[in-house]
């Protein structure tokens, strides 16, 4: 069965930190890009942040560059989001998603069901 997981969200205060975590069955994650989005309430979903499947080329939306990290672990098939300086307008439900052209996270064909990130004081 195939199937992406998220995990880690949670509160966290302005200028913290969280780590996301994308745990993925029924396929191997290296011949995939895995991507996370966010959709904030009344908001369209959004990129945040992707890593290509070959290369391990990455990819950031300029609201997150030099604060959000993306990473995986082949070994655990799993993929991350290291989450720092995180501000308010960060708060959103984050999804990850699989793309199979292995390249760019736009063509994404699974996608888990999200992970609740809340920031605030």
């Amino acid at each position: 069965q195939l199937q992406l997981v998220e995990s880690g969200g949670g509160l966290v205060q302005p200028g913290g930190s969280l780590r996301l975590s994308c745990a993925v069955s029924g396929f191997t994650l290296d011949y995939y890009a895995m991507g996370w989005f966010r959709q904030a309430p009344g908001k369209e979903r959004e990129a945040v942040s992707c890593i290509d499947s070959s290369d391990g080329r990455t990819r950031y939306a300029d609201s997150v560059k030099g604060r959000f990290t993306i990473s995986r672990d082949s070994a655990k098939n799993t993929v991350y989001l290291q989450m720092n300086s995180l501000k308010p307008e960060d708060t959103a439900v984050y999804y990850c998603a699989a793309d199979g052209t292995g390249y760019n996270c736009l063509l994404n064909d699974y996608w888990g069901h999200g992970t609740q990130v809340t920031v605030s004081s």
